[in-house]
């Protein structure tokens, strides 16, 4: 089951945004600020807290305070939205344990390829050497 951060561990503020809107955009704190506290979040297991601190790279704070901005739309509305569905997006990536790397081994016969080519560039090698006996 996904986890689902819920509404009061979120800060939101609104800015004004820039590009389009005319003259809206001065008028109008349109942009969506959202903070999100990594590491005082009671609903995140300490696994996906360490897997979502690494993802979010930049956007994260030194407090663990991650910060995401959406102001591609242009109403508040459809920001909030947008940032919302970027957190619930990180955090499902999160989520996702990854697999265990287990390394594997070479095969009996590609140990006695690398054996039988690493015999006859020796023998390659010796033939172009001058000979020692004249």
């Amino acid at each position: 089951m996904p986890i689902r951060i819920p509404d009061s561990e979120l800060r939101l503020s609104f800015v004004r945004a820039s590009g389009p809107g005319g003259q809206n955009v001065n008028k109008v704190s349109t942009a969506v600020e959202l903070r999100f506290d990594v590491r005082q979040s009671p609903i995140l297991p300490p696994p996906v807290r360490a897997r979502l601190l690494a993802l979010a790279g930049n956007r994260i704070t030194q407090d663990g305070v991650l910060i995401l901005t959406a102001r591609e739309h242009r109403t508040q509305e459809a920001n909030r939205a947008e940032a919302r569905m970027r957190l619930d997006e990180l955090v499902a990536q999160a989520e996702v344990k990854p697999k265990l790397r287990r390394p594997s081994r070479p095969t009996l016969g590609s140990k006695q390829r690398r054996l039988t080519e690493k015999a006859q560039r020796s023998a390659a090698k010796k033939r172009r050497s001058p000979m020692s006996g004249e």
